[in-house]
């Protein structure tokens, strides 16, 4: 697909190469199949539009989501990172309980990211987490800060209060 028809047509990207490191390293896959990069774009976009399709704090619709954190047209791309990343089928996908401090670590780990660049090289315009079953917004929020303080040197200053977090009392789908 040609570059200009991306960026007007996609506000997500994943692609393959961080999807099969995922697979290998984290996931411990020694020959993931198209369903396993399937089931991690799948829980990535469920989880992306959680707040859309159940009731939540964040934005009503996709509009409002990229008009919220996309400063510029042209910088649009969001870049996804997942946590916690487990294969489809195993014992943990189905009793999965992580503790917020676990999350916020994962989410924001290079390891977890659906595109295969570091985003430590560059630097974050705005930040969305999204957070689903039953969970404390105050620990959410003070570990979210945690993660903006730690690496306050990766975040753009001239935009405040650029991290948005939600919370959906929906718990994934075992």
């Amino acid at each position: 697909m040609p570059l200009h028809e991306v960026r007007r047509n996609r506000p997500c990207s994943h692609d393959n190469e961080a999807l099969y490191d995922i697979c290998f390293r984290t996931l411990k896959l020694s020959t993931p199949t198209c369903g396993d990069l399937n089931h991690l774009v799948s829980i990535v976009m469920s989880g992306i539009t959680t707040c859309l399709r159940f009731p939540g704090q964040l934005n009503s619709d996709l509009r409002k989501l990229a008009v919220n954190m996309v400063p510029f047209p042209r910088l649009h791309f969001f870049m996804t990172g997942f946590a916690p990343l487990t294969a489809c089928g195993s014992a943990q996908y189905h009793a999965v309980t992580v503790p917020v401090p676990e999350l916020t670590q994962q989410m924001s780990d290079v390891k977890n990211m659906m595109a295969a660049t570091d985003p430590r090289h560059g630097r974050y315009l705005t930040v969305a987490a999204v957070f689903r079953g039953k969970v404390s917004m105050k620990e959410v929020e003070e570990q979210m800060q945690n993660v903006q303080n730690k690496n306050s040197s990766y975040f753009v200053e001239w935009i405040p209060n650029n991290v948005l977090t939600a919370q959906c009392d929906i718990p994934p789908p075992n």
